[in-house]
This record gives C-alpha cells, structure tokens and sequence, in this order.
C-alpha cells in the first residue's frame, strides 16, 4: 500500500512542476500569420494580405500602421486598410484578430516585403516574410501593324421602352397632385370648385340718384314735421351723384366748398336752385329749423332738375357698355359632399400611384 501511495504522489507532483507551466505556456503564447491571396499580378491589379495574430483574450494588440495611397515599401502602394475583425476562441480566453491590406503596384519587379511587425501587451511579434511579383502585360513588338480596332460606342443600359411607363406615371402622378391641393384649398377655403362669375351692367351716376330720390319721396319723409332724416338722406344722394359726376370727394366738403369747386364747371345761375337747397339742410341739420311742407317738395325738385341738368347724355350706338363683375362663391351642401369624395379618391390615388412608381424604379434597378 506505501508503494501505490508513493507512485501517485510522484505523479501529482511532476503534473504540478513539469506539465500545467508547459500548459500556462501554450495558452499565453502569441502567434502571428500572413498570407497572400496571390503571389504575382499585373501592374495595376491588387492583391490583398491577411495579417492574423492569435493571442489571450485580455491582451492588448496594435497593428501595423499603414495609411491608404502610401507605400508599404518602394513599389508597392497601399490601397486600402480594412478594420480588423476579432474573434473569440477557446471560451472567451483567447482571440484571434485579422486584420487586411489591399495593396497594388505600377512598377513590374520582384518584390520582397518585410515581416510585418504586431505589438501585443507592449512587446513586438513579427510574421513571415512575403514575395510578390508584378508582371507586365504582354507586347508583340514583332507585328507591330498588328493593332485591335476601336471600341463600339457602348449603348446606354436603359431604353425608352424601359422607362415611359416611369415617365407617364410620373406625369398624371404629378397631375393628380395638383388637381388635389388645388380642390384642398378650395375647400379649406370654403370656396366652390368653380367659381361663378355673373356680369352685371354698370348704373350711370343720374340713375342711382335718381332712383334713390324715388324711394325717399316714396317713403314720404317730405311731408313729416320732423324733415332733419329727410333733407340728410337727400344731401347725402346729391353729394354721392355730384362725386361720382366731378370726381371730388363731396362727401367730405361743406356746402359752400361744394358750390365753390362746381363753379369751375357750372355757372352762378345753374347753381342757385342746388345752393337754396343745401343752404335749407344746413339750417334744418344744424340749425334746429323745420322747413315746411311746401318748400321741402320744392326743394325735392331741385335736387331732381339739378341730375337732369347736369347729367351726361348717353350715347346712342351699339358699343358695349362697361360692365360691372360680381363673384358669387357659395357652397351647397350637395357640392361640400361631392368635394369631400373627390378629395379622398384623389389622395387615395396619389398614394398608390406613388407607391406603383416608386416600384418600377426598384424594378428597372
């Protein structure tokens, strides 16, 4: 029994001393590989080298530095530096990162390229070294007549065929888009689609006036005690025709101004009946005086001689008279329904016809 025991811990102890440091070596070492996915081109192609470098997990790893459009030695440029890719191994304690250069050359010649150098944890590893060989393309200096045609002229990579369906659905796309914002305004608006315009002609001066004396002497406010409405209403009538007679604001000048600027037009004479007139408005509107019946009548009538007097006479031919534009925009209920239906199949249709669009075009690419 002493014997067996002895065995065994000899065996335990040179599994401590001899094998778990060899172990502990294995898995802390570094490896660093390269390759070269072609060891000869021809001038101008590229080749790309995979640096891969195999360490512990928690290690601390810098690559080689390289900037694009430098040279990695004379003769042979760096293109391109990828970023290097990690991979975990071994349960997460150990990883192996490949990083990748894509190089090219201009110059045929045989290359040598140095072992690239990898710094892990603060100490340097360096690969193998590789070979290149950049070739030259080959030159028949023999049959120098011997020379290759021009290239066709390439033809382009869509037809028409290809995209007048694009284009024609594009155009009643852009249509329909219009048609839509134009009825959206119009509703938002509170407008009819179409607007309605009604020609209506224009009322001389003389005959407003004279038809709005119609309606005060119709209403008979000439014969009421209280005559102050009366003679306002009919100054009032005579200051809008003489305004739009002269063209000056008579609305806003006093009686005596209006006599004086009708004077540049009129004589003393023609202006006395209308001056008798709105000196009588001035007393009743100011001055609290009550015109009797009869002269409020007369002066009726001398409002009446004054548009007769001093009117402009029509003249009789064919030309069309001006007319006067009014604009009638009221929506019925039957059109706010029928606007309401049309502005939904339009942004339905706007919709789909977008989304067909936008499908040929993932379809022709």
């Amino acid at each position: 029994m002493r014997v067996v025991y002895m065995s065994s811990f000899r065996w335990i102890l040179f599994v401590l001393l001899f094998v778990l440091p060899c172990v502990e070596r294995v898995a802390a070492q570094v490896t660093v590989d390269v390759k070269i996915d072609s060891l000869e081109f021809f001038i101008g192609k590229q080749a790309h080298i995979q640096l891969d470098v195999s360490c512990d997990a928690a290690s601390s790893v810098r690559f080689p530095a390289y900037s694009p459009r430098k040279e990695l030695i004379p003769g042979v440029e760096v293109i391109d530096v990828a970023v290097p890719d990690t991979q975990y191994l071994n349960e997460g304690k150990r990883m192996q990162i490949s990083g990748r250069y894509t190089i090219t050359s201009f110059d045929s010649a045989f290359y040598y390229l140095p072992p690239f150098i990898v710094e892990v944890n603060g100490k340097e590893y360096e690969s193998k070294s590789l070979a290149l060989k950049v070739l030259s393309p080959e030159v028949d200096t023999i049959h120098i007549d011997r020379y290759a045609p021009p290239y066709e002229t390439m033809g382009l990579p869509y037809e028409w065929d290809d995209w007048q369906e694009v284009f024609f659905c594009s155009l009643v796309l852009l249509l329909l888009v219009l048609v839509t914002t134009y009825l959206y305004i119009r509703y938002r608006d509170n407008k009819p689609i179409i607007k309605i315009i009604k020609l209506t002609p224009v009322v001389p001066p003389h005959q407003k006036a004279l038809k709005e004396i119609d309606r005060i002497k119709a209403e008979k406010k000439w014969a009421q005690e209280d005559s102050k409405a009366y003679y306002t209403e009919l100054t009032d009538t005579l200051r809008v025709y003489i305004e739009s007679r002269y063209g000056f604001n008579a609305m806003e000048m006093t009686s005596g101004e209006i006599i004086d600027r009708l004077l540049q037009n009129l004589d003393r004479q023609a202006l006395d009946e209308l001056q008798e007139l709105l000196h009588t408005a001035d007393l009743v509107k100011f001055a609290k005086y009550n015109a009797l019946i009869n002269e409020n009548d007369r002066n009726l009538l001398n409002a009446i001689q004054f548009i007769d007097k001093t009117k402009l006479e029509e003249e009789i031919d064919e030309r069309p008279r001006p007319q006067k534009v009014t604009v009638e925009q009221k929506r019925s209920r039957k059109a706010l329904l029928i606007m309401q239906i049309m502005l939904i199949i339009g942004s339905l249709g706007a919709v789909g016809l977008f989304a067909y669009t936008m499908w040929l075009l993932v379809q022709l690419y």
